[in-house]
């Protein structure tokens, strides 16, 4: 065997490594953080044309700091990540880094410093390889604008990498960073985890500071839905990310305290048969552990409504805002325009979506209303999940074409009813939530599984994900791009 192949290999399993075995690598002097990072450098050359993941890099501003942890003493302190390369989602400031939103008229902006958890990570010994791709303003499930372009699933280009953090699920799901970090308020993080085959976790409602996120959650009830929260490619690097960026260190728990729910089948809202048989599977393997029951959450089948209306509350006139500060047109000539001319600055699945805001604005009364629901509703759902531990599905099917994940959610027929319950259940209540790769569908796309409690019980989400992560397999990279 000759050395450019020895070479080959030993790059691959670096590939293949979680961040916790890189650092732990990197500390005990197995690899140096140079040599680490050189390789996932080298490795996004190779992927990043075909996904369109990465749209800012910072190459060689990295190996010049792999360098130079690489020379520091031995008895300096040495972060968690220490030497770890790491892709943090384009939404997030970086210092001397471009925060665009995706929009043609932020495209030079330059962030002056970084966003709270960026800062947390970088201490934490971390090294930034770059941003990757969103859709504009992070406001839909796929991942597209027209700044950066179209991001492509690795596993198959034909097919959505999923959004907002669309960008961080391929360039991890195809191996370009040991871990990274994203955004969720309607699925971000979990949607591409469940596309792509990357753990992900979203944080419960103000768990970690969003401070330096671009937009902004300025809305209360949209600020509560929301969650910063680690992307990479296992469980334990999930925990470990989390206690790095969280606000407070989460407490020690027991299995043993924890009742473990399944979510019933009985409910008239699409899942594929695929996802039924691996909740199955799953299901049957922890009831030798485990007593496992099926059960449905309170308000589990109004929270895709209540989701929806949270989202619309001003009609979605701060994004207009944001996306149509250069342009003197408004959101319906800007979508007539674009579908009769494709010139427009602004994608159509923002201005769509803008749209749809419009349209589903709840009255003030309605406001009113849901104000009463979220406070009755915070105490039955944390009293339903207490000691309980709830597993459920991410969507009803693997990664579908691109656009179809767009038409599902957003069409003006309401479909968003049948095909969000799963992923809004976390958000309008802001829970925390992990996704595990659990199996494949009939396509051979990964598929996700979400588990999700009560704030304060993350040690036991993290517990079990790593049961679950055992008996499914967990993260697999995608080499077809190699």
């Amino acid at each position: 065997m000759g050395t450019d192949q020895v070479s080959l290999l030993s790059a691959q399993s670096i590939l293949d490594m979680d961040a916790t075995s890189i650092a732990n690598a990197i500390k005990s002097g197995e690899l140096s953080s140079y040599e680490v990072v050189n390789i996932y450098i080298e490795h996004l050359k190779r992927v990043n044309p075909a996904v369109n993941a990465v749209v800012e890099e910072r190459y060689a501003e990295a190996i010049r700091e792999a360098q130079e942890k690489d020379n520091q003493k031995e008895h300096v302190n040495k972060g968690p990540l220490f030497g770890v390369p790491i892709s943090v989602k384009e939404a997030f400031n970086v210092v001397n880094m471009k925060t665009t939103g995706g929009l043609l008229n932020r495209k030079h902006l330059i962030a002056r410093e970084d966003a709270d958890v960026v800062a947390k990570l970088k201490e934490a010994g971390a090294i930034i390889l770059g941003k990757s791709n969103i859709p504009a303003l992070c406001f839909c499930q796929e991942t597209d604008n027209k700044l950066y372009g179209r991001t492509n699933n690795p596993w198959d280009v034909a097919r959505t990498a999923g959004g907002s953090s669309g960008g961080e699920g391929a360039l991890l799901g195809a191996g370009g960073a040991a871990a990274g970090i994203g955004s969720d308020i309607g699925g971000s993080i979990r949607f591409p985890s469940h596309f792509n085959g990357v753990v992900g976790f979203k944080p419960g409602k103000f768990q970690v500071s969003s401070n330096g996120h671009f937009p902004a959650d300025t809305i209360p009830l949209q600020k509560r839905m929301s969650g910063m929260g680690p992307m990479g490619k296992s469980v334990r690097d999930m925990e470990l990310i989390y206690d790095i960026i969280a606000n407070n260190p989460f407490t020690e728990q027991s299995l043993s305290d924890f009742e473990i729910d399944i979510l019933s089948f009985d409910m008239n809202i699409p899942l594929s048969q695929k996802t039924k048989e691996t909740l199955s599977g799953i299901e049957q393997y922890l009831s030798r552990l485990f007593l496992v029951n099926r059960s449905t959450p309170p308000y589990f089948e109004n929270s895709a409504q209540l989701w929806q209306e949270i989202m619309s509350l001003d009609g979605g006139k701060s994004m207009e805002k944001l996306a149509f500060s250069t342009d003197r047109s408004n959101v319906l000539a800007a979508y007539a325009k674009e579908k009769l001319t494709r010139k427009t600055k602004v994608h159509p699945y923002l201005s769509w979506a803008l749209i749809g805001a419009k349209l589903f604005k709840p009255s003030a009364g309605r406001i009113k209303e849901i104000e009463g629901i979220i406070e009755q509703g915070d105490e039955e759902v944390a009293a339903f999940l207490n000691n309980r531990l709830l597993i459920l599905p991410v969507y009803h099917t693997g990664a579908p074409e691109h656009g179809k994940v767009f038409q599902e959610i957003f069409s003006i027929r309401k479909t968003f009813l049948h095909y969000m319950p799963y992923i809004a259940y976390a958000n309008v209540w802001g829970l925390p939530s992990l996704t595990i790769p659990a199996g494949t569908d009939e396509n051979d796309m990964p598929i996700g599984i979400q588990i999700i409690s009560a704030n304060g019980n993350e040690d036991a989400i993290f517990q079990l994900g790593k049961i679950v992560e055992r008996k499914s397999g967990g993260y697999n990279r995608c080499s077809g791009l190699d």
